[in-house]
């Protein structure tokens, strides 16, 4: 029988296995939602019936209410039409009839309003207080003509004496009903008013039904006589909470009620609400009507309350909901008890198929002899066998004869331990193209299970095991870009190396090796191109050396070959040689053609040292001896270089500190016109407030900061100090003198040059017109392309370019007329041998001639003798800097010298 822990029920639950269960139960559960969502929308539909059927009932009973009131008024009326005229007791006995308490909820009183003219104002008064009303008075008094006040006003309870008199025709909501009703001679009513009679406290809402009363009963034709026949007005004054209450609480009790005049829903418009409304205005319906009666139109607004709802509730949504969901879950139950019988059964069936066709291994059964009668159906993409055509495989042809052996022995064994699982054996298995796979499996005999009748062995592929194994290696110890040994694989050789070296004292030699200008190449041409040109040299490399020696690729642009037997320094000079003529020369690279030289530094094993750590410091400073010596070339370690190095090193720490430290400041030389001999400018030059050293010229530390990287922190200080130096000579009253900078490639080629440009600029506030930036000759030499967007950048800011030590390196005449450069600076070096040097003469000559060809201005820097400037005058030279006119001056000294010198030319 099966076990139930063969099938859990999580296994079973899943997708693959029970879907039709799923589906059922989705099914059913979306049936019972949609008769749930039916059920609940026939209760609302059936809830929102009752309350419009409420809300329209209560409609009618007011509507019903206000006309039968306004029959009472026309009855009132009709009492002056019959008698003619009507005395405080008729008028008293006419409403006690009527009994209003008691048929007429909410009318406050039934009165009469009598229109008086102004000189009959006197006799009116005596007449009502004679007949008992001692302390009548007309409120308020007006201009006349005519008033309006009330005379009668039934019953009279203490409230309705307080209006007796009252001009209600003063007031302009009681005048816009009285005249319409008036004119038109029909009932009208007032807006919301709070009645006269009302106490201080209580400030609900009124309002008056007026019906006109003419005199001789009849209701004249037109309007104008209408308003000359008039006698006064009969008037029921109505209080809303009254009135209305009994209506809502009889049909309507569980309803939010309210009443806005003239439809406008507001506060100061409410004129009945019945105080049920909702927390937070929930309520599940809202109805608005409108109630048309003696001309003023009232705004009925109905909404449902929680009362109401919970009144008009059903317990059959639920009810549905429930027996829904219950029900799904019993078929969803049922088809899954389903299912697990017929995955039973399957399991039962298939049991050998689930054992022997597994994707992952390929399973063989075999026969007592060992002949394969089944193969699992993996055979075919694992092997590229027909899993059909087993019967026709001989097993012994299949695999390799070293291991076909060990494979038959342990057969054998499995079958003389029938059930037991048999050790892991490796073998070599031919597939179908007639390649070789490593594989390992296990037997294991089933002769007498039911459905198996064999001996089971199971394989695994260990090919691709293998082959991720050797990718792990590679990727672990070689170079993915150029394919040589990386770093941790060198370090193991060389450590070989020194051991051998140490132990048979036969030499070997390291060499380090770096690119020469290989991060211009990769950032002007992109690192595709970078990448190309490592792939390129590390077959050169490899070429140059025997198949004993290793060369590997530490990273960047470095590379170290490591030469394992030479007889001496001689050899290893010669295979640098080698390398140098095979690595000098030029390679296309993306559309560019550009140089390819390198710097080699070697040191002997074990004759510099036994540690392979020590060697690579000791080669990596030999080649940095050999970019010294103007690249291009090797060199052998000594010990100077060492002491040299930790030199250096101390250098770079006390050039960092003194960065952190702020110890640089900036000293200015005065650039003079030669037409108008006045300064026209400065030349800011960079000092070091060494501790030991005192002041300490740029020259002795700007080649380390370049190496460094130092420089582009001490150009941004240098330019930022420049700049606020610009706005001091400005407040001091040289406005026009302008501010030049000197800059390095490296700086120049930085990739955040410009931005850092643009924000001291901002900073500083610094006229970008004042600065001049000196840029070295050898900038020329950089990607032409990019040096022509860097420069129309700078030039579009407004700032002067020029070129610094004019005749120096390879200046390209084509650069020249192609930049938007503004100034060329004549080299010192020139100008030292003038007038004594004729060839130092000459070139100057031509220098300045040129570059007035070109329109550009020339400065000669380095002036030390008049015999200098009095050549440079003559040669049309047009500025001039130098120790003839000022040595570099600090910023308190330059003040000083600039004074001075607008009170006397600085050249006689």
């Amino acid at each position: 029988m099966m076990n139930r822990k063969e099938l859990p029920l999580r296994k079973l639950l899943q997708l693959r296995y029970s879907w039709a269960a799923w589906l059922v139960l989705i099914a059913s559960l979306a049936v019972t939602v949609l008769l749930w969502q039916v059920s609940i929308r026939l209760v609302e539909d059936r809830t929102e019936a009752r309350f419009k059927t409420q809300s329209l009932q209560l409609r009618t009973a007011i509507e019903e209410r206000l006309l039968n009131y306004e029959q009472v008024l026309a009855g009132s009326a009709g009492l002056f039409a019959v008698a003619g005229e009507v005395d405080r007791d008729d008028w008293r006995e006419y409403v006690d009839n009527v009994d209003i308490n008691r048929y007429y909820p909410g009318i406050q009183g039934i009165g009469y309003v009598k229109r008086i003219g102004v000189r009959q104002m006197a006799d009116h008064i005596a007449s009502v207080r004679k007949d008992g009303v001692l302390n009548y008075l007309v409120t308020p008094l007006g201009t006349g003509p005519d008033y309006y006040p009330m005379v009668y006003l039934e019953p009279g309870t203490e409230r309705n004496r307080k209006a007796l008199g009252y001009d209600a025709f003063s007031d302009p909501v009681h005048r816009h009903a009285m005249a319409r009703a008036r004119d038109h001679a029909e009932p009208k009513v007032t807006g919301k008013v709070v009645l006269v009679q009302e106490e201080v406290a209580e400030d609900q809402a009124g309002f008056l039904m007026y019906y006109p009363v003419y005199q001789g009963g009849e209701i004249p034709e037109s309007r104008v006589e209408r308003q000359m026949m008039l006698a006064g007005y009969v008037f029921s004054a109505f209080r809303m909470n009254t009135l209305l209450d009994g209506i809502v609480g009889l049909i309507s009790p569980f309803l939010d009620v309210k009443i806005y005049d003239s439809g406008e829903v507001s506060r100061d418009t409410q004129m009945y609400g019945s105080n049920l409304g909702s927390l937070d205005e929930d309520f599940s319906f809202e109805m608005s009507q409108t109630i048309t009666h003696g001309g003023r139109d009232w705004l009925l607004q109905t909404r449902s309350t929680p009362a109401f709802d919970y009144l008009a509730s059903d317990p059959r949504p639920p009810i549905v909901l429930g027996s829904g969901i219950v029900i799904s879950l019993l078929m969803f139950l049922f088809v899954l008890t389903m299912i697990r019988g017929r995955i039973m059964a399957q399991i039962g069936a298939g049991r050998y198929r689930a054992i022997t066709e597994g994707a992952a291994n390929v399973t063989l059964v075999l026969d007592r002899d060992g002949t394969p009668r089944y193969a699992s159906p993996s055979s075919h993409d694992i092997l590229g066998f027909d899993p059909d055509k087993v019967y026709g495989l001989e097993l012994a042809s299949l695999v390799h004869a070293e291991d076909w052996p060990q494979l038959k022995s342990g057969f054998d064994e499995a079958v003389k331990s029938p059930g037991k699982q048999m050790p892991v054996i490796r073998g070599r298995i031919r597939d179908a193209q007639g390649q070789w796979r490593d594989m390992e499996g296990t037997f294991t005999a089933m002769l007498t299970v039911p459905g198996v009748n064999g001996v089971v062995l199971s394989l695994r592929d260990l090919t691709q095991l293998k082959a991720a194994q050797t990718e792990l290696h590679r990727l672990a110890f070689y170079d993915p870009l150029t394919g040589l040994a990386n770093r941790q694989l060198f370090r193991d050789r060389l450590n070989h190396v020194v051991r051998r070296s140490r132990r048979t004292e036969e030499p070997a030699a390291l060499m380090f090796l770096d690119l020469d200008g290989f991060k211009r190449i990769n950032d002007t041409l992109g690192h595709d191109s970078g990448d190309e040109l490592l792939k390129q040299v590390s077959q050169w490399l490899s070429g140059c050396v025997r198949e004993e020696d290793s060369v590997a690729r530490l990273g960047g642009d470095e590379f170290v070959v490591l030469l394992s037997r030479i007889s001496g320094p001689d050899d290893a000079g010669k295979v640098a040689e080698a390398i140098l003529r095979r690595l000098c020369q030029r390679i296309r690279l993306n559309d560019h053609e550009v140089g390819v030289t390198v710097s080699i530094g070697i040191t002997m094993i074990p004759h510099d040292s036994e540690d392979p750590g020590a060697l690579m410091k000791y080669a990596d400073l030999a080649m940095y001896r050999a970019k010294e010596l103007g690249r291009n070339t090797y060199q052998f370690f000594t010990p100077a270089m060492n002491i040299k190095a930790a030199r250096r090193l101390l250098q770079q720490e006390e050039l960092a500190t003194a960065l952190e430290g702020d110890r640089f400041v900036l000293h200015y030389q005065p650039k003079v016109d030669l037409e108008s001999e006045r300064v026209i400018g400065v030349e800011a030059f960079l000092r070091w407030h060494h501790p030991e050293k005192g002041l300490v010229s740029a020259q002795q530390f700007i080649t380390l900061a370049e190496e460094t990287g130092l420089i582009i922190r001490l150009g941004e200080l240098a330019l930022r100090q420049a700049c606020i130096q610009v706005q001091a000579l400005e407040r001091a009253g040289f406005e026009s003198l302008k501010m030049a900078v000197n800059l390095s490639v490296r700086q120049l080629t930085d990739s955040g040059f410009l931005d850092m440009m643009r924000q001291v600029i901002t900073e500083t506030g610094v006229s970008p017109e004042r600065l001049e930036l000196e840029m070295p000759a050898e900038l020329l030499n950089e990607d032409p392309r990019m040096l022509r967007e860097l420069l129309v950048s700078l030039h579009d800011m407004g700032v002067c370019l020029i070129l610094d030590d004019f005749g120096t390196g390879s200046c390209s005449l084509v650069a020249l007329q192609q930049l938007p450069l503004d100034v060329i600076k004549i080299d010192h070096r020139f100008i030292r041998d003038i007038p004594y040097n004729v060839s130092a003469t000459d070139v100057a000559s031509a220098v300045i001639a040129l570059a007035r060809k070109l329109h550009l201005t020339v400065v000669a820097e380095g002036v030390e003798t008049p015999q200098q400037l009095s050549f440079l005058k003559s040669a049309g030279c047009a500025q001039c800097q130098g120790n003839l006119f000022s040595y570099p001056l600090d910023e308190d000294a330059l003040i000083g010298f600039l004074i001075r010198q607008y009170e006397r030319p600085l050249i006689s």
